[in-house]
Parts: structure tokens; sequence; C-alpha cells
């Protein structure tokens, strides 16, 4: 910390100027740049000597010492004129402005009573004469004083217990007062001159009175009046807050050395209060206190662990028509215990400037109730602490001081922190977190965002004297300063203070040697009683009141500089760093922050613009947003701010790009940000003369990924050739892959070539290589030379080879099944060439999950073998696949496939169209033998179909179509609708329905049919369909049909052959007395009498 002061100090004796451009990073992890982000600064004409001040709805309001005057001066006009003044009722103790209704609210002190007051229309005291009524809360006044004219309101809010802070909700209006163990929430509410209706647009009532604050008076009809209704009282037993604020449902309540974060939320169930066990403790718990010092331990929870903090919190519903239920949970807990062996005293060892701070991203109004992001910041006096708490609460950065800070201000962009006499800027990382929620394509290889973890860093200071207090509005920076001297009361109060220690002293050292310890023995705890830090309670004396022998006093707006020209600075300063060490952590440091400025820039404008297009007067986020000419110049800024965006991206792609394997992968998504083409960022990478071979690991891995991903952008060969270069001196093994991508397809075959030879020549022949310089060879139109190469390996080996790299065959597909896709120039020649091998390497590519089943459908379709090589590539897919979908899929295709071919054959209509251009890869016995999905064809079949003579290509469909219905997996159901189409007046068609219908079970109906229609072939069906259950078909369907149709034509002898067998099988099956109830009555028993003697006998034998 010495090292720190010393640094500091001589920071401040040189203005700033002195420090190199070379980041100063201390033990506590901040970077310290020569960056001022203050552009002016301005005193303010107050009449009389500040006490008090605060900012909000473009004002600044001053309180003046004594504190029963109120002055409001302009913040968004040159000069900072005055707007109005008024007085208070009392002494000002406490003054906060809320932007949702521009109200003031104060805490004042009066006959040593201390009241909460509402003002509200304030600015229509700018005449000084005009009327001011008082109210008490919820009493509306009535009659011609109010509604003849506008008048500034006073509303006394009472209350039971003694306020000690206030807070303003910045989104909804509603005020959050803190007392000595509770805090109360009220709710605002606005109502007019007609309804009185609540719950109206708080914006626009604002907006309205805004624009004629000059004039004093408007139009009656639209006049709304402001009110508060209590709602709720938290009560905190264990804790007494000393700052209090209020965002959103959000509570945030600070005591001297804790802090507590809450979650207070509307539900429409009714839930029973839970009363914690701890409150009725409460009193014990301090009663037990009186004799003892109890020093608190550090002790941070987060989430879901807050609640078990040993602070209790209850719920008190107080609203009379509020029908809602709140529940309360815990988001944050931290304790600090005083620093005693850093020599800090107790005073110094405090809480100060709690702050919850929201932030809409460009996605969301500034209405909007729920924002994407919040904030919670707070500051001991040698440290900060900032909490994002949406999405999870989680710390992202502490911020150690260099000095004694008085108070912090936190802002979208920065953290302004004031010590006794120098103002200084933090930067911070909302933009980070905002990011995160607004985009979900961050941290991909889409979009990068410095982390929120990102170490931060300290602009320069500009120097003051005596700071007491600091405000921030949009880019104004308020503050006061005072040059104090030490009252008389001061030496009193020093000499209390040591009695007081002394006395406390001699107690502790009474209870060591109570319990047997000697602290004279002992030098560390002779040391620990001797520092003057104990006291009875951890309090700090109140605030001092303004010394009345003061020296001086200012108040100064200062102006911060745009977000752009504080990173053009910011740029120019990473400039020095490449200069002298480009791969500096500080250069890259220095371009994150400077991205970080930018992104919280581009969220602001983004929501400026959506706000502005929708409402007249906008008013931005918070007390510290910026005013509404801001929204007037956001598109024009937009413009500017997105060229310096893209051009820092380009310049973190580049500082990425050149940096270390770990984080050489940020420079894709920062270069695609960046806009830059890949000509462009060759360009900005090419190496420097001394390490001529030396290409970063980033710029590598951006331009794999760029020839890996599937683009329309075509490198020109003087790219694509240097393209190869590179790979060829950084990683030759990439070489292939880079050959295959789409973009090089302009590159120089001979210059490639003669690269490749040598790359094999070293490293040994690949398979890979090998097609990849066939590929070359094919550009060269050189086809000895890539036949030769072709042949150097087997089909098996080169299906292995377009495995390993797919975009030898075909470019695109890489965005899933619907994408894109169309056939190499290798393709088209293994087509015409080997259509064998370029079937079986499709096949293997979707059985390895490289293409899709429909792109290879489109492959063959652009190949004009939609139905040749797509038909063999069917077919060989059903021989390869083993998921039932695409499996069912492919045996509807092939059924659809072979009956269209069998249809167009027979009408000729369409024969050039449909009919294979050439024969099958697979023929139909080959598709038997090696695939189970293709049956062998029942015998009946052929003799079924033995004398119809057709076309090859006829017979091949029909064969193919039956051994599908033969086989055990094609469906009859999903097929049974195409062969309709088909008739049943040729042999082949009858053969097919017969099929099917067989194939259903129904055999009665298929004995019918082929005594009809063949009856030669029905001793052949029976011999293979009616076995087994259906062996009874025999005698109970068979028999009695060919005797039937045999007595009705007893010369047909193939009736009476099929007769002769079945009785033969049927008299093998039966017993004798069974086959005697079969003999028809009129039959001639000459003629049966064999059968049945041959089935005596066999039942004589088998008993």
């Amino acid at each position: 910390m010495k090292e720190w002061n010393e640094k500091w100090s001589r920071v401040a004796a040189n203005g700033g100027a002195s420090i190199p451009p070379v980041s100063n990073k201390g033990p506590d992890m901040v970077h310290v740049y020569n960056c001022h982000p203050f552009a002016s600064q301005q005193i303010v004409q107050v009449g009389q000597e500040p006490g008090l001040v605060c900012c909000g709805g473009g004002a600044l309001f001053v309180v003046a010492t004594g504190g029963c005057k109120v002055e409001s001066y302009s913040l968004e006009r040159e000069g900072c004129p005055l707007i109005c003044r008024f007085a208070t009722m009392g002494t000002v103790k406490s003054i906060r402005h809320s932007t949702m209704g521009d109200y003031l609210v104060t805490i004042e002190e009066k006959n040593s009573a201390t009241y909460l007051r509402a003002y509200t229309n304030w600015r229509y005291q700018a005449e000084e004469k005009s009327r001011v009524g008082v109210r008490l809360l919820g009493h509306l006044l009535r009659g011609a004083s109010v509604w003849g004219g506008v008048q500034m309101e006073i509303i006394e809010i009472p209350l039971s217990e003694r306020p000690v802070a206030v807070a303003c909700c910045p989104i909804t209006g509603d005020l959050l007062v803190g007392c000595e163990n509770t805090l109360v929430l009220f709710t605002l509410r606005t109502q007019n001159q007609q309804n009185l209706q609540s719950q109206q647009n708080l914006q626009s009532s604002w907006a309205n009175t805004h624009q004629s604050s000059g004039q004093g008076q408007t139009s009656n009809q639209h006049l709304s009046i402001l009110d508060f209704e209590r709602c709720v009282i938290l009560h905190l037993p264990k804790m007494t807050p000393k700052q209090v604020a209020l965002c959103g449902g959000y509570v945030a309540v600070q005591a001297e050395l804790e802090v507590l974060i809450l979650k207070l939320e509307t539900t429409s169930e009714l839930k029973p209060l839970e009363e914690s066990s701890d409150t009725n403790k409460s009193a014990d718990y301090l009663d037990d206190q009186v004799d003892f010092l109890l020093i608190p331990r550090h002790q941070e929870l987060l989430g879901d662990r807050a609640k078990d903090c040993d602070v209790p919190v209850s719920i008190e519903k107080t609203g009379l028509e509020d029908r809602r239920q709140y529940s309360l949970s815990y988001l944050l807990f931290r304790r600090f215990s005083p620093e005693f062996f850093q020599g800090c005293s107790v005073e110094e060892t405090q809480l100060h400037s709690l702050q919850l701070y929201p932030m809409h991203t460009g996605n969301q109004s500034v209405s909007v109730d729920d924002p994407a992001c919040m904030f919670c910041f707070f500051s001991l006096p040698t440290a900060g602490y900032l909490y994002s708490l949406k999405g999870g609460v989680e710390l992202l950065s502490t911020y150690q001081y260099p000095e004694k800070v008085l108070e912090a201000v936190l802002t979208d962009h920065l953290l302004h922190v004031i010590t006794k006499s120098a103002l200084q800027c933090f930067t911070v990382r909302c933009a980070a977190v905002a990011a995160r929620i607004e985009d979900p394509y961050i941290d991909t290889t889409m979009r990068a965002c410095p982390p929120s973890s990102l170490d931060v860093c300290a602009l320069r200071m500009q120097l003051f004297i005596g700071l007491r207090s600091v405000c921030v509005y949009g880019r104004h920076v308020i503050l006061l300063s005072t040059a104090d001297t030490e009252t008389p009361e001061e030496p009193e109060r020093s000499t209390q203070r040591r009695g007081l220690d002394m006395k406390e002293h001699n107690t502790l050292t009474g209870i060591f040697l109570a319990v047997g310890i000697d602290p004279a023995t002992s030098p560390a705890l002779e040391s620990l009683l001797s520092r003057p830090f104990l006291g009875r309670k951890w309090t700090i004396s109140s605030a001092k009141e303004p010394s009345s022998v003061g020296h001086g006093w200012n108040v100064y707006v200062v102006d911060t500089v745009s977000p752009l020209t504080l990173y053009q600075e910011m740029d120019e300063y990473s400039q020095r760093y490449v200069e002298t060490n480009p791969q500096a952590q500080s250069h890259r440091h220095l371009l994150s922050e400077a991205h970080l400025l930018l992104r919280a820039s581009l969220i602001q404008t983004s929501k400026q613009q959506r706000d502005s297009r929708g409402e007249t007067v906008a008013s931005l986020q918070g007390d510290t947003d910026g005013p509404a000419d801001e929204i007037a110049s956001a598109e024009t800024d937009g413009g500017e701010l997105d060229g310096a965006f893209r051009q820092n991206c380009a310049l973190l792609g580049d500082s990425f790009s050149r940096g270390s394997q770990k984080d050489c992968h940020l420079a894709l998504p920062y270069y695609r940000m960046s806009g830059l083409s890949v000509t462009e960022i060759m360009s900005r990478n090419r190496p420097h003369p001394s390490s001529p071979h030396s290409f970063g690991p980033g710029f590598l891995f951006y331009l794999k990924h760029f020839l890996l991903e599937e683009t329309d952008h075509i490198l020109s060969q003087e790219a694509a050739d240097e393209v190869i270069h590179i790979f060829s001196q950084s990683e030759p093994s990439m070489l292939v892959s880079v050959c295959a991508s789409p973009a090089m397809s302009r590159v120089s075959a001979d210059r490639t070539l003669q690269i490749l030879q040598h790359l094999e020549d070293t490293a040994g022949v690949s398979v890979p290589m090998t097609i990849t310089m066939a590929t070359m060879m094919l550009r060269l139109d050189d086809l000895p030379q890539y036949t030769q190469l072709m042949e150097r390996h087997a089909e098996m080996m080169l299906v292995y080879g377009f495995i390993e790299e797919p975009r030898l065959l075909l470019h695109g597909g890489g965005g899933g099944q619907n994408a894109h896709v169309r056939p190499t120039a290798l393709s088209r020649q293994l087509a015409n060439s080997q259509p064998g091998l370029l079937v079986a390497a499709m096949v293997a590519l979707h059985e390895n999950n490289k293409v899709q089943l429909e792109q290879v459908d489109h492959i063959f379709k652009e190949l004009s073998c939609a139905n040749s090589l797509q038909v063999d590539f069917w077919e060989a897919m059903l021989m390869a696949s083993s998921q039932e979908a695409i499996i069912q899929e492919l045996l509807f295709r092939l059924s659809s496939v072979y009956i269209d071919r069998l249809t167009n054959s027979e009408t000729q209509s369409s024969l050039t169209l449909t009919t294979p251009r050439r024969r099958s890869l697979k023929s139909a016995d080959d598709l038997i033998n090696s695939c189970s999905h293709y049956g062998a064809l029942y015998p009946w079949l052929t003799v079924l179909s033995h004398a119809h003579t057709t076309s090859p290509q006829h017979q091949e469909a029909l064969h193919k179509l039956q051994s599908l219905l033969c086989g055990p997996s094609l469906s009859v159901g999903s097929v049974a609708p195409l062969l309709e189409r088909l008739s049943e007046e040729t042999v082949w068609g009858f053969s097919l329905h017969l099929l099917c219908t067989t194939r259903r079970g129904q055999y009665g109906q298929s004995i019918e049919k082929l005594l009809d229609r063949c009856p030669q072939a029905i001793i052949a069906f029976a011999n293979h369909q009616l076995q087994d259950k259906h062996m009874a078909l025999w005698w109970q369907k068979l028999l009695p049909e060919l005797c039937k149709r045999t007595r009705a034509s007893p010369d047909n002898s193939i009736l009476l052959a099929a007769l002769k067998e079945t009785l033969v099988v049927v008299a093998m099956e039966m017993s004798p007395a069974e086959f005697l109830e079969l003999i028809p009555d009129d039959g001639a028993a000459s003629y049966f009498l064999p059968h049945l003697l041959t089935c005596s006998q066999r039942h004589l034998l088998a008993n």
C-alpha cells in the first residue's frame, strides 16, 4: 500500500502527465493508464454556501448551509443557470431526486424532530411567487387552490420511527425509507383531475411538467397529482440501516459493516408470513452485548446461501387496498471486519456509497419494470465491490483504492470516486454482463466479448481541494468541495475518545485476567489492546456540520469526454504498446477496456434510438443517465460507434491472432465482428521480415475455420496461392483440407501440385493426398495422370480417403440436413468413370455422419443420375444401414422406383425419363445374396411367371420388387396403395397382387385366385405357404376347391394332377377315419381307395 500511495502521489504531483504509456499493475491487480476521461469543468454560481447536493431530471439541487433552502440549476444548459429556488420546512439532512415523477424527497429536522417530506411540482417555483400546498400523505387538496392553477406541493409522510436514510426507485418512482430497525416501502401513485384514477403513466406526467417548467402553468385537464401509499414494512431487528437503495423490486440495506440485498416479489397466492424465530431473540441478543465486545468476522453469502445469515427479516403488509402478497428472497449478505492490523481506525472501516444500478439492454425499453441486468455497488474507504444480481449473484470486480475514498458513484461506463483531493475514474464491467444477456452468441465462434472478470483499470485523476461529495447525471460529474478547518469541538472530542479508549482498555484487560491470561506476558495481546480502535458499538459519529469558519467552497460540474473520444485516446495509447511490445498483456487489456466502453455506448445508444421513436421526451435510467439531448444525437453517433467498434474488434483480433495458444481461438470471433474480409485479415497478419515463416496461432486458427466452414466466398488466385504458402510453411498436414475447401477453387493447380509432391516426398504417401493430387490433375485436364493416381490404391482405400476428407466429393452440408450441397469436379468424373466407387463413398459418408440422405439425393440429381446411381445408392444403403427409420424410408423409396419402372416400361410414355440409362450396379440375385432385406423368390413365383417374357430392365425391376415383398422388412401396408396402379391383367401384375394377399395372410383368397388364373402353380404355392399352422388349409380349403372344380371340369389334367398331389399330402397328415370324412359323397371309390390305403398303412406303422 505504501508503494501505491507513493505512485499515486507522483501522479497527482505531475497532473498525471508523467505516466509513461505502460501499465503499472500493483499487487491488487489494478491497471493504471494515462487516459484522461474529463473534457471540461465549470463552477456553478451558487448564491449561498452549499451543504448538500444531488442531481436528477436534468437539474442540480443545492441545499444551502443551514439546510432550509433548495436551489435548482439546469445541467442541460450552458452555464448551469438557475431554474428555481424554494424554501424547505426544516433543516435538510438528506435529499434525493426521483426521475419517475420528478419529485424530491428530504429528511428534515426542526425543533429536535425529524420529518420525511416529498416535494412535487417543484419546477413551478421558477416564478418564485407560485403558491405552495402542504398536505399529509393520502390527503389530496381540493378546491380552487389546486384546480385553479399549478402549484408545488409538500407532502408530509408520517413515520413511527425516525428516518435515517431514503432511496427512490429509478424505474417505478417508489420510495424506500430506512429507519432504526425497519424499512418502509411507499408506492408512488398518480391521480388526475377527472377521475383520480391511480396507476397512470408516471413518465408522461413528468414529461408534461418538464416541458412547461419555464412557463409555470399547464392545462388543468392534464394535471396529475402525485401521492404515496405505504404498502410494506420490513423489520430488521439485528441491523441498523445507514444507507438504503431500491430498484425494481431489489432492496439493499447497508449498516456500518454489513450489506444485505433482498428481492421483494409479489404473488397472488395467499401465504402466511413466516416470522423468523430469531426476531424474538433480538432483544436478548442486544442485551448480551452490553458488557462484552463482539468483533464480527468476514462473511460473504451469495444466492441461496444468503438466507443462512444471522439477519432475520420479516414482512408487515400495511396497504389497505393492496391485495397482493409479498415474499422475500435473500440474494447477498456481506459482513466486513475492521482491518485492525492495517492501521485503520473504526471510523475508517465502514461502508458507504450503496447503489443499485439497473441496466437495460438494446432489446428493452427504459419503462420495462424488470431490467435485463441489475448491479449492486458498495465501498469501504480502501476498496469497492461490484456485484451482478440477476442470473446468479456474482462478484464482478473489486476496486483497490490507492488512498481513502469518501464517496463513489457507478455509471454505465465508469466508476467515479473522490478522495479528499482528487476525482478518479475506474472502468466497470457492467457492459460485459449486459452484452451476454443481450446476445446469446457471445462466447461462441460467432461473437466474443471480454470477460466480466477482467481486471479493472484506473484512468488519470483530476486534482481538487477539499472534496466532500459527488453525484453524476449523464456525462456531468457534480462535485462539492469545501476547505474545512478543525472546529473548536474537535479537541474536546479527541479528549473524550481517548478517555473512552482508556476505559475500554482497562475493561478488556480485566476480562483477560479473569480467564487466566495476562496481556502483559503476550506482546501480541498488548499491541492489540494498545490500538485506539475499540468502542462499545461499531458506530460512526454523525456527520460534522459545515464549519462556520471555512475558507472556501465550490460546486463543480465536470464533463466527461464522450465514450467515442475516450476510445480514440485509448486506441492512440494502444498503438504505442504495439511499437514497443505487441504481445504485452497491457496492450490487450487496454483494447478490452475500449471494447467494453464501446459496448456500453452501443447498448445505451440502441436503447435511446428505440425509446426516442416512441416517446417525445425520454428520461434515461437512474439518476446517472444522460440528458435528453443525447437522445436526439443517438442515431448520428450510432454510425460512428459502429465504425469504432469494428475497428476495435479488428485490433483485438490482431492481438489474439499473434497471442499464445491459450487464447488464440478468440481471434476468430473478433475478426468476424470486425467485418474485414479474409484478404484484409491476411494482409494484417503477414509475418515480420525478421521471422518470415512465423504466423500466429490465432491467425492460423481463423484461417482454418474460414476454410473449413462452408461459405460462398471464393478467394482470388493470388489469395488462394498465399493460403497454400502459409500452410505449407506452418502446418503442412493441413494442406489436403485446405485444397478441398470450396473457397480455394481458384488456386493454381500447377503450384499446388509441386507443393503436394514435395510434401509426399518428405512425409510419405497418403490416400487423401493422392486423391487431392488427382483432383489437381483433373483441373489440368490431364486424364492419364489422373487415372494413374487413382489406380494407386484399391477402391476401399479410396473410400477411407473420402471419409477422412469428404469435401473432395461434395461442398456444402455444414449446416445440417437442410444445407445446400453440390458435387465437386471429382464427383462428376467418378459418376462417369467409376460409379461404383462414388456410390460406395457416398454410403460410407452417410454411415459416418458426414452427409444426410436428402443431401446425397440432391448430389445425384445435380449429377443427372437421379434414376440410376441414386437407386444404386439406396440399394447399397439398404445393405449397409442399421437404422430402422432409414431402412423403412429406403424400402418405400425403392418400392416406388420399381413400380414406376414397371409401369413406365408398359406404357412406354416416359421411357426415356425413368428407365435407367445403364445397367444397375447390383442385380436382383446380387441383392438377394448380399442383403437380408431382399428375400429369395418364392418357388411358385417362378412357376407363375415362367412363360412371361419382358425386357431386361423390366424383368430386373420385377424381380427386385418381388424379392422385397418376399423379404422380412417391407411392410405390405405401406406399398399397397402404390400397387393399386398395377393391373392384375398381366401375369407379373397378378403375381405382385397375389404376393400382397399372401403376405396379409389371406391364404384362402390366394388359393382361389391361383386356381382361377394359374392352377399349375397351386401345388408349388401350397407346398411353400401351407405349412405348420396353415397345414390344415390343405384339406379345409384346397381339397374342397379342387374337388369342386374337378367335378366341373373332369377332363382338366392340371386340376386332376393338383387333386392327386393334394390327396397324397392329406393322406400323410390325417387318420383313416378323418380321411373317410373328407371323401365327397359322389366321389368314385376307386379314385380315393389307394390314398385311403396309404393313409391306413401309415397310421398302422405309426402306432
